[in-house]
């Protein structure tokens, strides 16, 4: 693996758990003033449709921006999801994971399509403008920056955590990149029993 490559996981992950543990300080209520998390996405999705995600009312779902580029944190998140929702059967069935990228240069609706046909799950892959990728990830508290590689391409820095939100759209807990698999699944467990 190369240098780079060390150095933009390094950063995802830095900036993931302190993304992780700004949330819980601030849901929590013990930091400062509570701050929203999440909101009405309005994007398209991997059939080039809109998507509203009112859509989902009464249903719990989970938020993950990402990219299709992305060397690990993806690709890792998504396979995860899609294992867990297979170990939990039938009570998962009710359970969206929405994938919004932060690179709608690159990630058409058909290039999500192809990428979330490589994993299980019930995914729905959303992209947009810059102008709602920027709102979406502003609503999550998302960060993401292009940053250029040596071979005069890019690649994106984000927040690598999964939002789980509840059936009226309301935050209920983050599952942070790498976290045990037993905790992963038990807090998808929970999500659907609320």
């Amino acid at each position: 693996m190369s240098r780079r490559v060390v150095s933009i996981l390094i950063v995802v992950a830095a900036v993931s758990a302190a993304a992780l543990g700004y949330l819980y300080l601030t849901q929590g209520g013990t930091g400062p003033a509570a701050v929203p998390i999440g909101g009405p996405l309005h994007l398209t999705d991997q059939d080039g449709k809109p998507f509203d995600s009112a859509s989902l009312d009464g249903k719990p779902y989970a938020v993950f921006f990402g990219f299709t580029h992305c060397p690990d944190a993806c690709p890792t998140t998504l396979s995860e999801i899609a294992r867990t929702e297979d170990e939990i059967g039938a009570p998962a069935k009710d359970l969206t994971t929405l994938f919004v990228t932060v690179d709608p240069e690159r990630d058409t609706p058909a290039v999500l399509k192809e990428y979330i046909s490589n994993f299980g799950g019930n995914t729905v892959a959303l992209s947009g403008t810059p102008e709602q990728i920027a709102a979406a990830a502003k609503a999550y508290r998302v960060f993401y920056k292009k940053v250029p590689t040596s071979d005069g391409g890019y690649t994106m820095d984000h927040t690598a955590v999964l939002y789980l939100m509840g059936r009226k759209g309301e935050f209920r807990d983050v599952i942070a990149y790498s976290e045990d698999h037993e905790r992963f699944v038990e807090k998808i467990k929970k999500l659907l029993a609320e």
